[in-house]
């Protein structure tokens, strides 16, 4: 008895902590789907996957100067926009709350376990988010979009179960629902087809679109109303693929299917915002700000925009980051964290310019004018 009032007091602790964290919060909660670019954590709890960051130098920068699973030296962009909006930082990884929930006691019901995550869900949200994951479910081996879909369903279902259906049809459509998924599919049709023809880049990018699709109309008939997007980044520019290129320089036939894989996102959304009605989004392009700070770096307060602070070999990016790696000393300097990663000043600085930047770099609205709407 006592090792069950023990489990439900913290149980009710877990409760209390969230709830804080959304305290002045602009908008009920955040729901965050993607890839290694939002991920905070879930693949600390896939034991089988190398996509991991739970070890240095990641995290050299993170408030204790410990990893956390980011992909980065410290925050990531779903961090600062969080803070933007009026969180703390971003919503737990969704596994971490599960485990939380499970480790509290092995006597505490598995229903009051699915409670406690319902519970912090139900006060910032949760990122379901993946390093090493795609739009495509064949794309990685860690958490599919899908199954993170099928993850943020069950949380509903839970939340829905505590505080009642229409109180969370409400919840989330005033939450935001934030998506940065697509580079690693490109990584994987470059990887296998380094000299594609025109028909099958168009089926690809085809295929890329029409899952994109039904991935938002699965969240929208979930409840979900507004859609803060993420572009596919100007991969080819990164530490790595530069330094696989014999010039160093960047791979144009990747960034140019980026680029269509962009132009097809954003006539998607548009396309959807007319078959929707009542579905609102804003589309950061991090495609046109990398873009913009490889050309001009000081705009950011940055010097270094083609070597990797931390890794090893030609441009610091032959190898990943790891405890024995060479780690820039001033990584507020730098660009890229590691061969694949923004550092948490880029990731900052591009935060800033998607929450309230000019039409460049976020539109048809910046963000804070979704949180608005």
């Amino acid at each position: 008895m006592a090792v069950q009032r023990a489990a439900a007091l913290h149980l009710m602790l877990l409760v209390a902590a969230a709830a804080s964290g959304a305290a002045g919060a602009k908008v009920p909660a955040m729901y965050v789907f993607g890839d290694s670019t939002a991920d905070v954590g879930n693949n600390d709890y896939l034991p089988w996957s190398i996509a991991r960051a739970d070890f240095p130098h990641n995290g050299v920068d993170f408030p204790g100067g410990k990893p956390t699973g980011r992909f980065s030296n410290g925050l990531i962009g779903v961090d600062f926009i969080a803070i933007a909006m009026g969180f703390s930082r971003s919503p737990p990884a969704y596994l971490s709350l599960m485990a939380t929930a499970a480790n509290s006691s092995s006597e505490v019901p598995r229903k009051n376990m699915t409670m406690a995550a319902a519970a912090a869900a139900y006060t910032t949200g949760a990122n379901f988010a993946s390093g090493g994951s795609g739009l495509l479910d064949s794309t990685g081996s860690t958490i599919s979009m899908t199954q993170q879909i099928e993850y943020f369903s069950d949380l509903k279902d839970q939340m829905s179960t505590r505080i009642g259906a229409a109180r969370v049809s409400a919840l989330l459509s005033k939450s935001i629902f934030l998506i940065s998924a697509g580079a690693n599919d490109a990584f994987d049709f470059f990887s296998q087809n380094r000299s594609p023809d025109s028909t099958t880049i168009q089926q690809f990018s085809e295929a890329m679109i029409s899952t994109y699709d039904s991935h938002v109309k699965t969240l929208y008939n979930s409840g979900a109303r507004k859609f803060a997007v993420t572009n596919v980044p100007l991969i080819g520019c990164c530490p790595y693929l530069r330094s696989q290129n014999p010039t160093g320089e960047c791979v144009q036939p990747l960034n140019q299917l980026a680029k269509r894989l962009n132009d097809g996102i954003r006539d998607l959304f548009s396309n959807l915002s007319l078959e929707m009605q009542s579905i609102k989004y804003s589309i950061s392009s991090a495609y046109e700000l990398l873009s913009s700070l490889i050309k001009n770096p000081h705009a950011a307060g940055l010097e270094e925009v083609k070597s990797a602070c931390c890794g090893g070999g030609r441009f610091n990016a032959e190898r990943g980051c790891i405890p024995s790696s060479n780690c820039c000393s001033d990584r507020s300097k730098y660009l890229f964290w590691d061969l694949l990663h923004p550092t948490q000043a880029t990731y900052k600085f591009a935060s800033l310019v998607f929450y309230d930047g000019p039409a460049q770099f976020v539109s048809p609205i910046s963000i804070k004018q979704l949180v608005e709407a």
